[in-house]
C-alpha cells in the first residue's frame, strides 16, 4: 500500500526516527491534556501509550498518530469533577464499546458525507486550536505558584529558541534528509540550552508549574489492569452514557477526519471502519488500565508524515519510546526545553493551516465560504464534533435550498386532448411546494398525465405531495395518470394508487426510504 520509498531499509529508518520525534512531541501534550481533564499526568501518558500502540498495530491508517487529546479531555473534565476518576474510566470503557460497534456496523463510511468546505474549516480551526494551546507554554510560575506571562530575558530566550527550532526544521531538509528535521531541532536546542546554561523552561518545569508540585516528575510505572471501581447499576450506566456517546462521537470524527487528511497528504487510502474498531479497542483497554482514552492527533500525525513516517513502525516506535521515557528515561526527556517543542508545533500549525483558503474564499460560492469560516470558528470556540455537525447541517440546508429551485415542468396537449406534465428536477421535502405550484387542477382538462421519467422521488414528503395533488384532481372529478412512477412509490401512495400507469420494464427504481416499506 505504501510505496513512497523504494528502499525498505530506508523506509524502516525513516519510520523509527520519525517515531522518536513524535514521542518527544507527545509528552507535553499528554501532560497538558491530563491536567485539562483533572487527572494525574501519568494517566495521560499511559493513555498516549495504549491508544498509540493499539491503533498503530491494528488501525486502518498506517502513519497516523493517536494518543491523549484535548477533544477528549474537555469532555472528561466535567465527569471527573462531578463523580470522580473511576467514573471516567467507566465512561472510557463504554466509549470504546460504542466505537467498536460503529466500526462493526460500517458507520465509518459516513465520513464521506462531510463536504470539502467543512474539511477546510476543520483543518483551519484545528490549526488555530494547536497554536492557541502553545501560548500556555509562555507562562511560568512565580514565587507563590501562580502562573504569569514570561517577561524580560526569559521571554526573549524563549522566542530565540523557538525561532532557531523553526529555522532548523525549515532549512535542514534542503541540506539533508538523513535525520528528520524536527528531531534534529529538538536535540540541537536541548544541547545548546544545556551547554550555554540558558534560562529556558524545560518539560519538567512545565509539569511542576502545572501541578504546583516542586517534586513532580514524569517517572512512572507500567499500566496495570484494574476494573473501574463504580457501582454496576443502571444509575451508573445512565451517568456515564451521555459522556460516552459524546466521547465516542468526538473521537471518531476527529480520527476519521485526520485519516482523510493523511490520505490526501500521502496519496493513499486508509480504512475508516477498521480505524473505528481499533480506536474502540484502544479506549476499551484504556478504561481497564486506568487511562483517560484518546483519539487521532492531527498535530503529531503531521509531524510524523513530514518527518518521513509512513508505516505502522512509526506509530509503534512513538508509543514504545514514550513508554520508555516514562519507565526508564524520564530524566532525559525532562531536560528538553519547552521552546523546542513549541517551535515544532508552530511549524505544524503553518503546515496544517490551508492558506489557500483565503484565495478560495473569493472564488467559491458565498455559502461555501461561509461554511469554511463557520466551521473554523466553531472548532475554536466549542469543539470539533459540534463544528462538523454544524458544518454538515448548514451545507445540507444550502444543498436542499438550491435543489428546491430547479424543479420545473414542460407541458403539452397530445392528440387525444390530454394535458401532459413532464417533470424535471428532484422531488424531495425542499421542492414539494414548488412541485404543487406547477399544476392548475381547476383549469386543466379532464384527463391529465404526469410524466416522472425525468425526475426522482426522494423521500416521504415527496410521496405526500403526490398524494395531495392526486386528491385535488379527484375532488374535481378529473382523471389523473402518473406515468413512470417507481414501484416503491406506488406502494406508498394512498389517494392515487388506482391512477398509476405502471410500466415495469421502464419504471425507475428510486428505493425511497420509508418505514411503510419495511
Amino acid at each position: 500500500m505504501f510505496k513512497l520509498q523504494s528502499n525498505p531499509q530506508r523506509r524502516l529508518r525513516s519510520d523509527i526516527l520519525s517515531g522518536l520525534t513524535v514521542a518527544l512531541a507527545l509528552v507535553p501534550e499528554a501532560v497538558a491534556f491530563a491536567f485539562v481533564a483533572g487527572v494525574d499526568p501519568i494517566v495521560g501518558l499511559h493513555a498516549a501509550f495504549i491508544v498509540g500502540i493499539i491503533t498503530a498495530c491494528f488501525g486502518g491508517r498506517p502513519g497516523m498518530i493517536s494518543g491523549a487529546t484535548g477533544a477528549i479531555a474537555v469532555v472528561l473534565v466535567a465527569l471527573v469533577s462531578t463523580h470522580g476518576i473511576e467514573y471516567m474510566f467507566a465512561a472510557v470503557v463504554l466509549m470504546g464499546l460504542l466505537q467498536v460497534v460503529a466500526g462493526v456496523l460500517h458507520l465509518g463510511k459516513f465520513i464521506r458525507m462531510v463536504p470539502h468546505p467543512v474539511m477546510l474549516g476543520f483543518v483551519n480551526g484545528l490549526a488555530i486550536v494547536i497554536f492557541l494551546a502553545q501560548l500556555g507554554q509562555f507562562k511560568t510560575a512565580d514565587a507563590d505558584g501562580v502562573l504569569q506571562w514570561m517577561q524580560g530575558t526569559q521571554l526573549y530566550t524563549m522566542f530565540a529558541l523557538i525561532a532557531v527550532t523553526m529555522a532548523v526544521i525549515f532549512y535542514l531538509p534542503k541540506i539533508t534528509k538523513v535525520i528528520p528535521s524536527s528531531l534534529a531541532a529538538i536535540v540541537g536546542i536541548t544541547v545548546i540550552s544545556l551547554f550555554l546554561g540558558l534560562d529556558a523552561p524545560t518539560i519538567v518545569d512545565f509539569l511542576r508549574s502545572m501541578s504546583g508540585d516542586a517534586e513532580a516528575s514524569l517517572h512512572g510505572g507500567f499500566p496495570t489492569f484494574s476494573i473501574p471501581m463504580v457501582p454496576f447499576t443502571l444509575e451508573t450506566f445512565f451517568i456515564v452514557l451521555p459522556y460516552a456517546v459524546i466521547l465516542a462521537s468526538v473521537g471518531l470524527i476527529e480520527s476519521l477526519l485526520t485519516l482523510t487528511l493523511v490520505d490526501e497528504l500521502t496519496d493513499t487510502r486508509g480504512r475508516g471502519n477498521k480505524e473505528c474498531i481499533a480506536q474502540g479497542a484502544a479506549n476499551l483497554t484504556c478504561g481497564f488500565f486506568s487511562s483517560m482514552g484518546g483519539c487521532a492527533m492531527i498535530g503529531q500525525s503531521m509531524i510524523n508524515i513530514n518527518s518521513g513516517g509512513r508505516g505502522r513502525t512509526s506509530g509503534i516506535t512513538a508509543a514504545l519510546v514514550l513508554l520508555a521515557f516514562v519507565l526508564f528515561a524520564s530524566g532525559l526527556i525532562e531536560m528538553v526545553p519547552v521552546a523546542a517543542l513549541v517551535g515544532v508545533m508552530f511549524m505544524v500549525v503553518l503546515g496544517t493551516f490551508e492558506w489557500s483558503s483565503f484565495r478560495v474564499l473569493r472564488k467559491v460560492p458565498l455559502s461555501d465560504a461561509f461554511v469554511i469560516v463557520l466551521v473554523s470558528a466553531v472548532t475554536v470556540y466549542t469543539d470539533l464534533a459540534m463544528a462538523v455537525f454544524v458544518g454538515v447541517i448548514v451545507s445540507a440546508l444550502v444543498f436542499a435550498w438550491k435543489h428546491a429551485q430547479v424543479m420545473h415542468v414542460a407541458t403539452e396537449i397530445d392528440a387525444s386532448g390530454s394535458k401532459i406534465y413532464t417533470l424535471h428536477g428532484p422531488l424531495f421535502f425542499g421542492s414539494t411546494k414548488s412541485f404543487l405550484d406547477l399544476f392548475d387542477p381547476k383549469n386543466d382538462p379532464n384527463d391529465v398525465v404526469i410524466e416522472f421519467q425525468h425526475t426522482r422521488v426522494s423521500d416521504h414528503s415527496a410521496i405526500e405531495a403526490i398524494d395531495t395533488l392526486a386528491e385535488r384532481y379527484v375532488r374535481l372529478g378529473k382523471k389523473l395518470h402518473l406515468r413512470h412512477l417507481s414501484k416503491d412509490c406506488q406502494k406508498l401512495l394512498r389517494k392515487a394508487g388506482n391512477m398509476v400507469e405502471a410500466n415495469v420494464i421502464e419504471d425507475p427504481h428510486y428505493h425511497v426510504a420509508d418505514d411503510a416499506l419495511a
